[in-house]
């Protein structure tokens, strides 16, 4: 119960720190930051955030919280896995939670742009050994 609570409030955490995604204006060269980079960065957060407690910051699913985790994260790393599903699966794993796609119920759900999902598998396919 406790593990679910903090996954949450990771959860609520990186939801703050992503927020909509608009362009921004450099303040000292007044050029635009494109949406995408903005969502790259914020893909980055939110893996940093909620995801490498349980799945670490390379991806081996050996985060601090995985040694109490009983299915073990995923280690990204792993080429079979990595093979074996699309980008798709990974981003309903994302956005739906564990539960809903047959996972670890302790895996939050995280609903998120097209963008910081995108962003989010690319973080995850960069892990493949």
């Amino acid at each position: 119960m406790m593990m679910l609570k903090s996954s949450l409030t990771l959860f609520a955490l990186a939801a703050l720190l992503i927020g909509p995604t608009a362009c921004k204006k450099d303040a000292k060269t007044g050029d635009k930051t494109s949406a995408a980079k903005i969502d790259e960065a914020g893909a980055q957060k939110l893996y940093k955030t909620l995801c490498t407690s349980c799945h670490g910051v390379k991806g081996a699913g050996d985060g601090a919280a995985s040694a109490a985790l009983k299915p073990k994260p995923r280690n990204f790393g792993d080429a079979a896995w990595q093979k074996s599903v699309t980008d798709q699966q990974i981003k309903d794993t994302i956005s739906k939670g564990g539960a809903a796609v047959g996972k670890s119920p302790l895996m939050p759900a995280s609903p998120s742009s097209p963008e910081v999902l995108n962003g989010l598998v690319k973080i995850i396919r960069g892990f493949a050994k």
